[in-house]
């Protein structure tokens, strides 16, 4: 699945920074029917965890309204440099990981 990233290569220290994420993931809400009547298990994502160094920064629970490929946006405070850790779990064991670095002057 493809994955796209948006955080500042440089800011200053104290800045408030913006952290956009979007994740491609084939979506299934639980709620519709095969052909045959069937009803087609659930498959989302259901929560979304952004780690700074390590410390966690932003969480967020997702539910079947949510998009087929969630794309959120929040605010934190750049205090140093180092790596943005992204992870997205779901669904029949689904789970995606990526990072971006930043650079605080």
């Amino acid at each position: 699945m493809a994955t796209l990233i948006n955080v500042p290569a440089k800011a200053r220290r104290g800045d408030i920074i913006e952290i956009r994420t979007l994740t491609s993931h084939i979506m299934e809400t639980g709620f519709r029917h095969t052909m045959a009547g069937a009803l087609v298990p659930r498959d989302i994502i259901t929560s979304f965890i952004c780690r700074y160094n390590g410390t966690e920064v932003f969480r967020a629970d997702l539910f079947p309204a949510i998009a087929a490929n969630p794309y959120l946006s929040f605010f934190t405070i750049a205090k140093e440099s180092g790596k943005f850790e992204f992870e997205w779990i779901g669904d029949n064991g689904y789970s995606s990981t990526a990072s971006a670095s930043i650079t605080v002057e």
